[in-house]
C-alpha cells in the first residue's frame, strides 16, 4: 500500500510499504477513504518537534472496515467508520469516565508504522476504538468530510467550550483562527448555544468563517488594544474562555480576557509556552484547563448535530487532493494558504 513517511523538516514522502495485517484478535483493518492534514502536524514538518526518519504521519481517517481480528464486536467487514485521533480499550477506568486519551493501552497513530494518511491502518482495540457512521453518511460528501472532523478537530473545538464550562446563554471567547478554533466557535454558537461567541485570529478570511459558524464578534489579534476592546465589550471578560493555538501570547490573552471566576481552557498544543503567568490566574480566582480532547467521547453526540444539519464543520476544509498530493497539502498549510487540507482515497 502507499503510506505517507516522514524523511525530515519540510519533506514527508508518499511511499510503498507493507500492507497492515491483524495482529491481535482485538484489531481491525481499516481502508482509508478520507483522511486530513493538521495544524499539529506542522510542528515535525517544521522541524520544532523532532521526529525520525522514516515515522509514519496522520492520526485523522475515516474508512471502511476490511477485516476484523476474531474479537471484535461492535464493527464488521464493509462498515464505515470514524476513528479518533488515538486508539483506546474502552475499558478501563479512564475509558469509563469518558477520558479515552489517557487510556492505560493508549496509542498514537503512527505508532507501530500505523499512520493514518495513508491507504490503510491497523486499528488496535477496534471496539473501543471506532465508531460506526450513521447511516447515509459516507454516500454524502459534505457529511463524509464532517465526520472526518470528528476525529480531532470538532472533538477538541468542543472539548475547549465544554472544559471552559461555557454556558447556554453565556459568553465565550475563542483564540485561534486555526480549525479548532473555529471548531470551537461552531461548538459554543450552535451545540451549546452561548449568547455571545468572540472570535480573536489574524487571518480575515478565516474570522470570516467563524462568523458564518456563530461568531457574533470578531477581533483582529494583531491589533493594538485588542484586550482593552474585549474586556470592555464584555464588561470585564468572558466567564469561558477557549485558547487554540498553543503560544506564549495567546496563552497571556486568554487569562488576561478570562472574567473573574471564569474559566480558561487551553486546547492548542503548547508549543515555545516559556512560561504561565500564575498570578492572574490566583488574583482573579480564574481555573486553567489543559485539555487534551478525548475526542472519542463526543463522537455519537457530534455526529448526531451533524447528521441534523444543525453544524457543519466540514467547512474548515479549504482544499482537497488526492492522496498522491499529500506534500503539497503539507505545504499549502504551511504556508497559510489553506486552513485545512482532506486527502482523497476512492469512494
Amino acid at each position: 500500500m502507499k503510506a505517507t513517511v516522514y524523511h525530515g523538516a519540510r519533506d514527508v514522502r508518499l511511499e510503498t510499504v507493507a500492507d497492515p495485517i491483524v495482529k491481535e484478535p482485538t484489531d481491525a483493518i481499516v481502508r482509508v477513504v478520507r483522511a486530513a492534514i493538521c495544524g499539529s502536524d506542522l510542528w515535525f514538518y517544521r522541524g520544532v518537534t523532532q521526529w525520525e526518519p522514516g515515522d509514519r504521519t496522520g492520526h485523522e481517517f475515516v474508512g471502511v472496515v476490511d477485516a476484523v481480528g476474531s474479537d471484535v464486536r461492535t464493527v464488521k467487514p464493509g462498515d464505515y467508520v470514524i476513528a479518533p485521533f488515538v486508539s483506546s480499550d474502552g475499558t478501563c477506568e479512564y475509558c469509563h469516565a469518558g477520558l479515552q486519551t489517557s487510556c492505560t493501552h493508549m496509542s498514537n497513530w503512527g505508532d507501530d508504522a500505523n499512520g493514518g494518511q495513508a491507504e490503510a491502518v491497523r486499528v488496535p482495540f477496534a471496539d473501543g476504538t471506532l465508531v460506526k457512521m450513521a447511516p447515509g453518511m459516507e454516500s454524502d460528501p459534505a457529511k463524509l468530510a464532517s465526520a472526518l472532523t470528528l476525529c480531532d478537530v470538532m472533538g477538541t473545538g468542543h472539548h475547549g467550550v465544554v472544559t471552559a464550562d461555557a454556558r447556554r446563554g453565556g459568553t465565550v471567547v475563542v483564540i485561534g483562527d486555526g480549525a479548532v478554533g473555529l471548531c470551537g466557535v461552531l461548538s459554543a454558537s450552535r451545540v451549546v448555544g452561548a449568547e455571545r461567541v468572540i472570535a480573536v485570529g489574524h487571518n480575515a478570511k478565516r474570522l470570516e468563517l467563524a462568523r458564518a459558524f456563530g461568531a457574533t464578534h470578531t477581533f483582529n489579534s494583531h491589533d493594538d488594544g485588542v484586550a482593552g476592546e474585549i474586556l470592555e465589550l464584555t464588561q470585564g471578560g468572558a466567564h469561558s474562555v477557549v485558547e487554540a493555538v498553543g503560544n506564549q501570547e495567546s496563552m497571556e490573552l486568554g487569562l488576561e480576557l478570562a472574567r473573574p471566576g471564569g474559566t480558561m481552557s487551553f486546547v492548542g498544543v503548547p508549543h515555545n509556552v516559556q512560561n504561565l503567568p500564575l498570578r492572574p490566574l490566583f488574583v482573579k480566582n480564574v481555573s486553567l484547563h489543559g485539555a487534551l480532547a478525548p475526542t472519542r467521547a463526543y463522537v455519537e453526540t457530534l455526529m448526531d448535530y451533524v447528521m441534523r444539519d444543525a453544524i457543519d464543520p466540514s467547512r474548515v476544509f479549504d482544499l482537497t487532493l488526492p492522496l498522491d498530493r499529500v506534500a503539497e497539502g503539507y505545504q499549502a498549510m504551511d504556508e497559510r494558504r489553506a486552513i485545512k487540507v482532506v486527502l482523497e482515497n476512492g469512494l
